[in-house]
């Protein structure tokens, strides 16, 4: 059946498979409209010969190529003339000492998971200004993770790239003037069954100086077993995204799975007893005329606290 033209329309990043293939079939089954964009095609082939291009628009895109991303952009607008949800979902993981790692393909990492969605959350934003009736503005989804928030050994850039995002994101949220109806969501997920941490992982030989028993070292038997670890169900966490993208009252960061919930959660509490531990430290830093009790409960006035 083919999508109304009146449903919603989708943009999703990194389509070939995992929460991107999820999250699209997801979307379709439920009668709305898709723009489905992968490096290559023909990996949606079977995908295609079953939605009419009315419902499903699949296009070539490498998320690190910004003229390429603009021209999706432009073939949204001629295909459906509107868009409502852009997902930017496309990534892959770089493993190694931060020591070790060419800086080539360090920068190759942000640039697949910070300047690629950037570019992207531009493009969008203009489009649900410009193009989108006025005020119907749109929703930006970025697929972050768990290391998004809560970093691990050996994987130092990937979690820089999904940090950058996550504080993009949050800048974001406040420049847009509410006007626009435009809102971003940070998506954090936790370990599910996708071939980030197998196929589609890049790691680096071990650093010559780490030892055998170093938590580099531990981290790279560990991710040999990563499947096993992974608690998540790709197609139940698709359901999930589109609950948060038709909830205007979503909130800026979205766990999925019970790993990356408790992970948030444990971060989240050490930072507010670390801060009550050193909170003479960090108060003690103040201009005297900005110390005292009075100041500080005038501080948190003006900060709304």
């Amino acid at each position: 059946m083919a999508g109304t033209l009146d449903s919603r329309v989708w943009f999703v990043t990194g389509s070939s498979s995992g929460f991107g293939l999820a999250l699209i079939e997801a979307v379709l089954a439920i009668n709305e409209r898709v723009v489905a964009t992968l490096r290559d095609v023909t990996k949606l082939a079977d995908l295609q010969a079953k939605y009419p291009a009315d419902q499903l628009l699949i296009l070539p895109l490498d998320v690190t190529n910004t003229a390429q991303i603009a021209q999706v952009f432009k073939q949204i607008e001629q295909h459906f003339h509107r868009l409502d949800i852009v997902v930017n979902n496309a990534g892959y993981a770089l493993a190694g000492e931060i020591e070790g790692i060419p800086e080539d393909e360090a920068r190759r990492q942000l640039d697949t998971l910070f300047w690629g969605p950037v570019a992207i959350m531009k493009e969008a934003t203009r489009f649900f200004r410009e193009v989108n009736p006025q005020g119907h503005g749109g929703r930006i989804l970025n697929i972050s993770s768990i290391g998004g928030y809560e970093a691990s050994q050996l994987v130092g850039f990937y979690a820089a790239g999904k940090f950058a995002l996550e504080g993009l994101t949050q800048s974001f949220n406040k420049e847009m003037p509410p006007q626009w109806n435009v809102k971003a969501t940070i998506i954090e997920p936790g370990g599910f069954a996708t071939n980030i941490w197998t196929s589609g992982l890049v790691m680096t030989p071990p650093h010559p100086a780490y030892p055998e028993d170093s938590p580099t070292a531990q981290f790279r038997k560990n991710m040999t077993q990563w499947e096993a670890f992974a608690i998540g169900d790709v197609k139940k966490a698709a359901q999930a995204i589109i609950l948060v993208a038709g909830d205007k009252d979503a909130p800026l960061r979205v766990q999925l799975g019970s790993d990356a919930w408790f992970g948030v959660n444990l971060r989240a509490n050490t930072t507010l007893k670390d801060q009550e531990k050193w909170a003479a430290v960090s108060h003690g830093t103040n201009l005297d005329s900005h110390s005292g009790p009075d100041a500080i409960a005038k501080l948190k006035a003006l900060m709304g606290a």
